[in-house]
């Protein structure tokens, strides 16, 4: 019986530039994805071709892929700058696209793999079937999906990935069914340009008017973190593991992405080859990472396995608190004095909620026993507790750590019968080279040569490799120096070419005219923007009734966030409970500037708000 072929698993880590995606590649990443010069849906985190090319040339060695987004709709006027720019994308050896507007299916471009972003609201079998269908080799799913829903569309769908978040800041709305943003400042988060209305402040009212519910952030979750749930996970058919994080800075990155990492790798080895990593070689961090060291507001798994009784949102504050680490015992101006549990360092970022409850964060700038001396004027009342949200001596160990990633590789010196020397370099990977040097005379050394000729073959401190077996057949002749050294040099270089000559590269899957489309009407919220989109769609049996709102603006009250996260269960009265009563039933979210009607979809286990 044939061994099954085992499961590639992929860590897929954030990169707001070039230098945070090679960082990730020394930290341990099988893939990045980045934005390029427009389109994506972290508008504050493009970049040139030319930067994304610098990242495909330091991935690719190790067979990290390159993901990039192109995952905001796009308007009529913008399709030929956006053909453009995938043509461009391809150029350079990009490995896939995160795509969500559908337009991109009709555009003139090269062959280059598509990916389903999360923008695409990909929730059960029947989306991801169409998407695959329409050419997808990849699906990201839903932040909300549970195990026992993506090993349901891994089922029914097995010929298409699945790529799903492991960690990371959280949506509160099933991403791309988000229009708050938009509806409320012109901002839209499918254009990336969200204004994060979900980490304001509200208060509850009822339908008269009346205050129900102190002044509080409950639209904020906390941050995704499901390090322990990764095999449960790779069980159910995930095929990549993608931290949330294009904002984010080096130190997270390096420091999300060695604990991930490293959980992989345990999974892998104790998977009795049904689980390999996607990339190839070995990365040192030169740190111990540790996930509650970087900015966090708290860690939920979300629904992974169900839904929870509450404890999704950090209502008091949308800001990293950090840990506690003492009270307040008086404080003087800058000075406080404060009863310690955790030892401080200078340079430390502490916080304290005041007595409007808000938090207050400040720079420690020395700390002598239980005195504290603050950059700035502070005023924590008695007995306040004090938090560390930045370790300063942590970080700066991260800083200094300097991360590598190598690859091993066998080395076999030999000699041919017309007194040519050839090296040959192997990895574990498939890839083999043969370089030959020019002839050499070869004369019966004086001295052991094995010895100082393995010095000068395993010199390779310049290049990516680390040298694992030597086998130099050459025995006790003596070849100079100067020509081992050369012989190693364009080994190295025939090695390169080798590999990316036979990378492997995906291509974008063949579209089945044939598939029809999931519902037969297209409205609103399905984010039609343009004509190429509204054509698939057309081909494929629907009609669009509607385009987004961002291109015809709705007058009427509109749907402008739709959550599995419930305002009502987070507070413990939900309508099936008993409990139901300690809230009217109608519910409005408010702050000075809005006001957003709470609807609670008992039967699909929902909220929907509306402006």
């Amino acid at each position: 019986m044939a061994l099954k072929k085992p499961v590639s698993l992929e860590l897929l880590a954030p990169a707001r530039d070039a230098d945070t995606a090679i960082a990730a590649v020394m930290a341990g990443a099988d893939a990045v994805y980045m934005g390029g010069p427009g389109f994506g849906a972290r508008r504050a985190a493009g970049n040139s071709i030319a930067d994304i090319e610098r990242v495909v040339a330091a991935a690719h060695p190790f067979n990290v892929k390159v993901y990039v987004t192109v995952n905001t709709i796009i308007y009529d006027h913008e399709l030929e700058e956006a053909e453009r720019l995938i043509n461009d994308l391809y150029n350079i050896g990009v490995d896939a696209l995160i795509v969500q507007d559908l337009g991109v299916l009709r555009m003139k471009i090269p062959p280059i793999e598509l990916h389903a972003s999360t923008q695409a609201d990909i929730r059960d079998a029947a989306k991801a079937a169409w998407l695959r269908s329409l050419g997808m080799s990849r699906v990201v799913l839903a932040r909300e999906l549970s195990i026992d829903e993506i090993a349901a569309i891994h089922r029914a769908v097995p010929d298409v990935e699945i790529e799903a978040f492991v960690h990371g800041a959280l949506c509160v709305s099933f991403s791309g069914d988000c229009r708050a943003s938009f509806m409320t400042g012109g901002r839209s988060a499918n254009r990336g340009e969200c204004a994060q209305i979900c980490r304001l402040p509200y208060t509850i009212e009822d339908a008269s008017g009346k205050t129900v519910g102190r002044e509080a952030h409950y639209l904020s979750l906390k941050d995704l973190n499901r390090l322990a749930a990764l095999g449960e996970m790779a069980e159910a058919g995930v095929k990549s593991f993608k931290i949330e994080g294009r904002l984010k800075d080096v130190a997270y990155v390096r420091n999300v992405v060695a604990a991930y990492s490293r959980r992989l790798d345990a999974i892998v080895a104790e998977s009795g080859r049904r689980f390999v990593r996607q990339s190839w070689g070995r990365s040192r961090v030169g740190f111990t990472p540790m996930l509650d060291k970087t900015f966090n507001r708290g860690f939920t798994s979300y629904f992974l396995n169900g839904a929870p009784r509450g404890g999704m949102a950090c209502l008091d504050s949308p800001k990293a608190i950090g840990g506690e680490v003492g009270r307040v015992v008086s404080v003087k101006g800058k000075v406080i004095e404060a009863r310690l549990t955790a030892n401080l360092t200078n340079g430390d970022g502490l916080g304290y909620f005041d007595a409007s409850g808000r938090f207050c964060g400040f720079r420690l700038n020395r700390v002598d026993g239980n005195r504290l001396f603050a950059a700035t004027e502070v005023s924590p009342a008695r007995g306040a507790k004090l938090y560390r949200n930045r370790d300063k001596e942590w970080d700066d160990t991260v800083e200094a750590a300097r991360s590598q990633r190598t690859i091993e590789i066998d080395m076999a010196l030999g000699v041919t019968p017309d007194s040519r020397l050839t090296l040959t370099l192997s990895d574990d990977y498939g890839h083999t080279a043969t370089a030959v040097s020019e002839r050499v005379e070869l004369t019966e050394a004086v001295t052991p040569q094995r010895a100082p000729r393995r010095k000068i073959l395993t010199k390779l401190g310049a290049t990516i490799y680390q040298a694992r077996e030597v086998s130099d057949l050459l025995g006790d002749l003596f070849a100079p120096a100067s020509v081992v050294a050369d012989l190693r040099r364009k080994a190295v270089e025939t090695f390169d070419r080798t590999k990316r000559a036979v990378y492997p590269r995906g291509m974008r899957l063949a579209e089945d005219a044939a598939a029809k489309a999931p519902h037969d009407v297209v409205g609103y919220r399905d984010n039609v923007a343009n004509r190429l989109a509204r054509q698939v769609y057309e081909e494929h049996g629907a009609r669009v009734a509607e385009r987004a709102v961002e291109v015809d603006r709705p007058t009427d009250e509109t749907l402008v966030m739709n959550t599995r996260y419930c305002l009502r269960r987070e507070l413990g009265c939900c309508l099936k409970t008993a409990a139901a009563g300690k809230l009217p039933k109608e519910l409005f979210l408010v702050n000075p500037r809005l006001r957003l009607r709470v609807e609670c979809d008992c039967r699909a286990c929902e909220m929907k708000l509306y402006k």
